[in-house]
């Protein structure tokens, strides 16, 4: 991926922040906070189970807060989490929630 953000993202992200733990592990994992970011805007949900996917998808029809995981090695994994009214996106640990 460019690094840049995409054309078209589903939703607006808002402002996003990242806990200094998730820029840790994502820089330790050679992984982009803007492809992280950009997967999530554009509807890659990552790692979820089939039931958190259709959550996601119907919350991007009816504005509920939509949540990606992504799994960086066998022991960690870093969520993206934007607000139901995407004035904020969050990267964070699981253990940070």
């Amino acid at each position: 991926m460019s690094g840049d953000l995409p054309m078209n993202p589903l939703f607006h992200l808002g402002d996003v922040v990242a806990t200094p733990q998730s820029i840790f592990v994502l820089s330790e994992s050679g992984m982009s906070l803007l492809d992280l970011l950009q997967r999530h805007a554009t509807g890659d949900w990552g790692d979820l189970c089939t039931e958190d996917m259709q959550a996601n998808n119907d919350a991007l029809q009816y504005g509920d807060r939509l949540l990606s995981s992504y799994v960086l090695s066998e022991s960690c994994k870093v969520w993206v989490i934007t607000e139901w009214d995407r004035s904020v996106t969050t990267v964070l640990l699981p253990s940070e929630y």
